[in-house]
C-alpha cells in the first residue's frame, strides 16, 4: 500500500504519519508495511522552519517520502499519482483560519476547493481504494441542531472557511456519485495537541498564560468547543482508511464533550500554575457561539472513541 498525505508536514499531517507508521508496523494491520507520501508546499501561513522539522524527522523512516509541492497544481499531481500509484488518500492539507478566511477569502477558496477538486480529478484518473477527505465542523452554521449530526440539516456555514471545506466536500460527494472515487468526509473537531498551529485558541492562551502575557479573548467567554486530542483524530482517521461501506460518507470526529472558552482559561491556569491576564475584545461574527459533535454514526462505521480526557491533553501540551 501506498498511502498519500497532503498537508503532511503540518501538525495534524505529521501526527498522522507517524501514527501510520506505528500502526502499519504491525504484521496484522491492514495497512501492514505501508509506505507513506508526504506532501507539503511549506507555506508560510505559519512559521515553515516548524513543518520542515516535522518533515525531517519523518523523513528518518525508510517508509517516508517527503515531496514539495502544491497540490493545486494539477499536472504536478497528475504526474505524482502516476509515480506512486496510490491506493490511499488522506486530504489534510488546505487554508486553515475561520479568521484568516474573513480577510483572504479568495485565497482559501481556491487553496481548498481548487486544490480539492485538483487531488480528485487524479484519483478518479488513477484509481485509489479510499479518498479521506479532512473536513471541519465549521460547515455548521446557524441553523443546525446541537449535537450536531452528519445527515441533519448543516445551516449556512458562518464563515468563508466553512464554506470551502463544504464546497470541498461537495465535489468530493458528487465524484463518488459521478466517477465512484471512494470519497469519505472527516468533520474534525476542534483538534488540539502538541505541534498545534500557534493561533489556535489552545496554543495561544497557554503561550500567553505561561509568558504572563494578556489572553486576547473575543466576547465574554460562553463559546463552547468540542475540543478533540489529536491522537482521537489520527485513530479515527486510520480506521477510516479501510472500514467497509464509508464511501460516500460524511462522519465527525469530535470529542462529543463541548466545553466555554473561560473554563478551558482556568483549565489552563490550573496546569501553568499560573493566572492568566485578560483582553477582552467584541465577539467576532464568524465564530459559531458552540461547536458540538455527535459522535453515533462514528461509532457505528468506525468503532471511533475518542480516549484522551480535555484535563490530560491541556495539561500534556502546557508540559509542552
Amino acid at each position: 500500500m501506498t498511502v498519500l498525505v497532503t498537508g503532511g508536514a503540518g501538525f495534524i499531517g505529521s501526527h498522522l504519519a507517524h501514527a501510520l507508521l506505528e500502526h502499519s508496523a504491525a504484521a496484522n494491520s491492514p495497512l501492514a508495511s505501508s509506505t507513506i507520501v508526504v506532501l507539503d508546499n511549506f507555506n508560510d501561513y505559519y512559521d515553515p522552519q516548524l513543518k520542515r522539522q516535522n518533515a525531517a524527522e519523518l523523513a528518518k523512516s525508510p517508509r517516508v517520502r517527503i515531496v514539495e509541492a502544491d497540490f493545486c497544481d494539477t499536472a504536478a499531481m497528475e504526474q505524482l499519482f502516476a509515480e506512486q500509484r496510490f491506493t490511499h488518500v488522506v486530504h489534510l492539507g488546505g487554508s486553515p483560519g475561520v479568521p484568516y478566511s474573513v480577510n483572504h477569502p479568495a485565497e482559501v477558496l481556491h487553496n481548498n476547493v481548487q486544490g480539492t477538486l485538483s487531488l480528485l480529478e487524479a484519483a478518479r484518473r488513477h484509481p485509489v481504494e479510499r479518498f479521506l477527505f479532512s473536513s471541519s465542523s465549521t460547515v455548521y452554521g446557524p441553523g443546525a441542531k446541537a449535537p450536531f449530526v452528519e445527515d441533519a440539516p448543516l445551516g449556512t456555514p458562518a464563515s468563508p472557511y466553512g464554506v470551502s471545506k463544504r464546497a470541498a466536500e461537495l465535489l468530493g460527494l458528487n465524484y463518488a456519485k459521478l466517477h465512484g472515487v471512494p470519497f469519505v468526509s472527516l468533520r474534525l473537531f476542534n483538534v488540539y495537541g502538541v505541534r498545534m498551529r500557534p493561533e489556535l485558541s489552545l496554543a495561544a492562551f497557554a503561550t500567553a498564560v505561561k509568558n504572563e502575557k494578556p489572553i486576547r479573548l473575543f466576547g465574554d467567554g460562553s463559546v463552547l468547543r468540542d475540543f478533540t486530542h489529536v491522537s482521537d483524530i489520527c485513530r479515527g482517521v486510520i480506521s477510516a482508511l479501510t472500514a467497509p461501506n464509508i464511501a460516500g460518507e460524511c462522519l465527525n470526529l469530535g470529542h462529543d464533550q463541548p466545553v466555554m472558552m473561560r473554563d478551558l482559561i482556568t483549565l489552563i491556569e490550573k496546569c501553568a500554575a499560573k493566572k492568566a491576564l485578560i483582553e477582552r475584545l467584541p465577539a467576532r461574527s464568524e465564530d459559531m457561539p458552540l461547536t458540538h459533535a455527535d459522535l453515533t454514526k462514528a461509532r457505528r462505521l468506525l468503532g471511533y472513541q475518542p480516549a484522551v480526557s480535555l484535563e490530560q491533553g491541556v495539561r500534556d501540551f502546557v508540559s509542552y
